[in-house]
């Protein structure tokens, strides 16, 4: 067990960061008086506490974290904060049950959006800034912002970076030092929070409002202040706004940070991603509107426009945040938007699914083989923009998402066998493990996931973090293989 002391007393470190960002919502609720103020109190004390105890019993065996260390501190980090998470919510509502505060912490540090929670609309302001502050951090990565701080306490942080960040950019740093890279990262992340801030607050909305949509939207989460979610504010200034930072949020933060510190637009043309990012979610508004028009759900062509882009764009970045309760509108757009959910949003960004950069490959490879397959001797190389793309790489891809469908039908027939309806529960899980928040039935926006029993919504936290650690990050730490030194 010594071998993993090294582990235990970095994971300590970052408990202990994590109880200090606590300090926020503390000194909101101190300022507010708003009765939560002991709930922090006690919150970040048994956090800190905690921290150094992990920290005190691994500081002896410190050392550079190999590969497998980064594998077991990312999916270590991302079970166990949600604990901690949790602790305010528990504090300040005494009634909430254990699995469900942990449900609400790791739907919000996953960025799921998911909730258990009602009367949000007379919840104090820290409460709700606590749940989508979550988001914000969660957003960008918990793993991320602590390596940018791990080099001054001398441990090395580039194995924790590549376990936790998603597809390509586990192979390249955007500058020579991993810590760079990551306070690049967190510094466009911080700049567009802040815009998106002004931007609601101009749009119409109150100052801590805005603030607190302002995490949930950037961090693509989805938890809001109102039990209507955004649908409370009625307004298009305010879901226009939404629509353009949650579209700047799904596209990879890499190629915003490169177009910041070139000076220059041409990094989003140079993108890959984003004309089928945009084309997709393009083509679903112009869909979807004809289609609720055709079919009777709308008669205001205007209207459906209004819905459709709101709720398209919102899903398909995994934000979750609603306008509407698109459960009433025919089945196949419901399914529709929620399946944009597995994959549109591009790597690098703080959205969920399989991301965009993998379904490109996964079509690319399939139009490869229709060619293969009318003319067996063709050469037809698989390229990503100018980039060839290598058969590691696409045998990666291939075997993420086998397991990506794997998980979903598992996850799926589990929760069908506890008594759940099959559209809730595969709904539910789509929307978990891509990280959108609300499903289908009764998990849409209309509703939420406090009707669910103990073991269903266990089911539904794993699925978060599944989801969030792209499976192989977690599935990796649970096999046998791993434990053998």
């Amino acid at each position: 067990m010594q071998a993993y002391f090294p582990v235990l007393g970095v994971l300590g470190m970052m408990l202990m960061l994590f109880g200090l960002v606590m300090g926020f919502p503390l000194a909101v609720s101190f300022a507010l008086e708003d009765g939560a103020t002991e709930a922090y109190d006690l919150a970040i004390l048994a956090t800190f506490a905690t921290g150094l105890l992990m920290w005190a019993a691994g500081r002896r065996a410190r050392r550079d974290l190999h590969v497998s260390d980064g594998f077991l501190l990312v999916a270590a980090t991302w079970l166990i904060t949600p604990v901690f998470g949790a602790l305010p919510l528990l504090f300040y509502l005494p009634e909430l049950s254990f699995t469900d505060a942990y449900f609400e912490a790791a739907s919000g540090l996953t960025t799921t959006g998911a909730t258990v929670l009602t009367g949000l609309d007379t919840m104090p302001v820290s409460i709700n800034l606590w749940r989508c502050f979550m988001h914000w951090v969660g957003g960008m990565g918990v793993i991320v912002l602590m390596v940018a701080v791990l080099p001054l306490l001398g441990i090395g942080g580039r194995q924790i970076f590549r376990a936790e960040t998603p597809g390509p950019m586990k192979e390249s740093s955007l500058t020579p030092r991993i810590a760079e890279t990551a306070k690049g990262l967190w510094g466009v992340y911080v700049v567009l929070t802040a815009g998106c801030t002004l931007a609601l607050l101009q749009a119409g909305m109150a100052p801590w409002d805005a603030l607190i949509h302002a995490f949930s939207i950037m961090g693509l989460g989805g938890f809001s202040t109102r039990d209507a979610s955004l649908g409370a504010f009625d307004s298009v200034p305010i879901e226009t706004v939404t629509i353009v930072f949650a579209l700047l949020s799904g596209i990879n933060y890499a190629t915003h940070y490169l177009a910041l510190v070139r000076r220059t637009p041409r990094p989003y043309g140079e993108d890959p991603e984003l004309r089928w990012f945009f084309g997709v979610l393009g083509v679903t508004v112009v869909f979807l509107t004809v289609y609720l028009l055709e079919s009777g759900a709308y008669r205001d062509g205007a209207l459906a426009f209004r819905h459709v882009s709101f709720h398209a764009v919102s899903l398909a970045t995994s934000l979750g945040l609603a306008t509407y309760d698109y459960t009433v509108w025919p089945m196949f757009a419901q399914v529709w938007i929620l399946f944009l959910s597995s994959f549109a949003a591009c790597s690098g960004s703080t959205g969920g699914g399989i991301k965009m950069m993998r379904a490109i490959i996964l079509y690319k490879q399939v139009h490869r083989e229709i060619v293969r397959s009318l003319h067996p001797s063709a050469v037809v190389p698989l390229r990503l923009g100018r980039q060839p793309v290598s058969d590691n790489v696409l045998h990666a891809v291939l075997a993420f998402s086998f397991m990506y469908m794997v998980s979903i039908v598992s996850l799926t027939l589990i929760l069908a066998a506890s008594g759940l309806d099959l559209i809730t529960a595969f709904s539910g899980v789509v929307a978990c493990i891509n990280n959108a928040g609300p499903g289908l039935a009764a998990l849409g926006p209309a509703g939420n996931y406090q009707g669910l029993g103990d073991f269903q919504t266990w089911v539904m936290s794993f699925a978060m973090i599944l989801g969030r650690l792209e499976i192989f990050t977690l599935l990796v730490v649970l096999t046998p293989a791993f434990w053998r030194r």
